[in-house]
């Protein structure tokens, strides 16, 4: 057997508690995968790249004026895949329009997923990117748990770097501002009948954006509403797929008519803990037994999107000597510690933001207020936004930061 083959099937045998699959559902699975996602024809490569550049560039707006998602650059990464072919030569364009056939399976099955990420512009003018060998990983397995294709993921990070040379003066060169990217891979066949793609897209578009904050930590207030769960085993939750996001709209506009700014998602009957939002949900409290100090969030089990500041995150904790905990926990829980005085402080953790200080849960007619020693958040969710922004900009050496030009 092949190496990379049987590398799929190691990984696919320590999925399968996340993907729930019987034996013979497995199987299936299996040379769905190998045929669709492995056994291209011509791998994604950045040796046959073309580029054309717009004739017309467009203007830029301030810093001061931009806003998440709205403005973006001129250019685009492209590239098209087919079972017969496999991947044709990645091409860089002027941003415009797709156009697709009303069949196309991504419109009618919700075969699509994505990444958030962000380059940065350093004291010295170099572009870099944060960690995106973690970025190209999920993206690789959320394909694979849609029965997308396959792609060489040092390949994509190649062409990502080729795109911002091209929009190099779209990244702000300002601290706390950037150029979010957003690969996407979309299944393009025209047909209404539910299976795999024998075609796909791959794309990245830019938008500039500013700090998430622009004058200071502003906490937030959740919503604890069990009616209402993200994911759940054997489902989605830990592939960043659109699906998993539109259901999200409904309970979200319902955590604003009760004041609160995001959906504090909750599992099964004892209210297990999970995201808040869009985040992961970091807390920081004092063990019931001994007192001591401990963070923590929900383990990886499936339902939980394995975040890139996630990871970061608890890396950078342990490195200073804090006690983290990957588990599971409960509201029952919080509200016992929040009675007790030992909660310390609690966070949301994301590309977008880095971190959210939590100020205030909603919980079954209750209200859990949680410290937030700094005024405007905790000590420790300060320190690691302020770790992650310096080693972001290249301020603080780490291999987390890679150079592109």
């Amino acid at each position: 057997m092949p190496a990379r083959t049987g590398k799929l099937f190691a990984a696919l045998a320590s999925g399968r508690r996340a993907f729930g699959l019987g034996s013979q559902q497995q199987k299936k699975q299996q040379k769905l995968l190998l045929s669709r996602s492995y056994a291209t024809v011509r791998p994604l490569s950045v040796g046959g790249l073309q580029t054309q550049l717009t004739s017309s560039p467009k203007g830029k707006l301030p810093n001061s004026e931009l806003v998440f998602g709205r403005t973006f650059s001129d250019h685009m990464l492209s590239a098209e895949w087919t079972a017969a072919e496999g991947w044709a030569n990645p091409k860089i364009d002027p941003i415009q329009n797709l156009s697709l056939h009303p069949s196309a399976m991504v419109f009618h099955y919700g075969m699509e997923c994505f990444e958030g990420m962000k380059a940065y512009r350093d004291a010295q003018g170099k572009i870099r990117l944060f960690r995106p060998d973690l970025n190209m990983a999920r993206l690789q397995r959320s394909c694979k748990r849609l029965a997308l294709p396959g792609f060489d993921e040092s390949a994509l990070v190649q062409l990502i770097g080729e795109l911002l040379k091209v929009e190099r003066e779209w990244i702000p060169q300002e601290k706390g501002y950037s150029l979010y990217l957003r690969p996407t891979m979309i299944a393009t066949q025209e047909s209404l009948g539910v299976g795999s793609t024998d075609r796909a897209m791959l794309f990245v578009i830019c938008s500039p954006v500013g700090p998430y904050y622009r004058t200071g930590f502003a906490p937030v207030k959740l919503l604890a509403d069990p009616r209402y769960v993200r994911a759940w085993p054997g489902g989605t939750g830990d592939a960043k797929i659109g699906g998993n996001y539109a259901p999200t709209v409904l309970p979200q506009i319902g955590a604003g008519a009760e004041g609160c700014s995001q959906i504090l998602w909750l599992y099964g009957e004892n209210h297990q803990v999970t995201e808040v939002g869009t985040m992961n949900l970091f807390t920081l409290w004092k063990d019931a037994a001994s007192g001591e100090e401990e963070l923590v969030t929900a383990p990886l089990d499936g339902t939980i999107l394995p975040g890139v500041t996630r990871n970061s995150i608890l890396q950078l904790a342990r490195d200073m000597g804090v006690r983290v905990s990957e588990r599971t926990y409960t509201m029952p829980e919080l509200v016992q510690a929040s009675a007790e005085g030992r909660i310390v402080e609690m966070f949301g953790a994301g590309t977008a933001c880095i971190v959210s200080p939590v100020e205030q849960i909603k919980y079954l007619g209750q209200e859990l207020n949680i410290p937030l020693a700094l005024g405007n958040a905790g000590k420790l969710t300060k320190a690691l936004n302020e770790r992650i922004l310096a080693i972001q900009y290249g301020e603080e050496p780490s291999e987390w930061s890679v150079v592109v030009d």
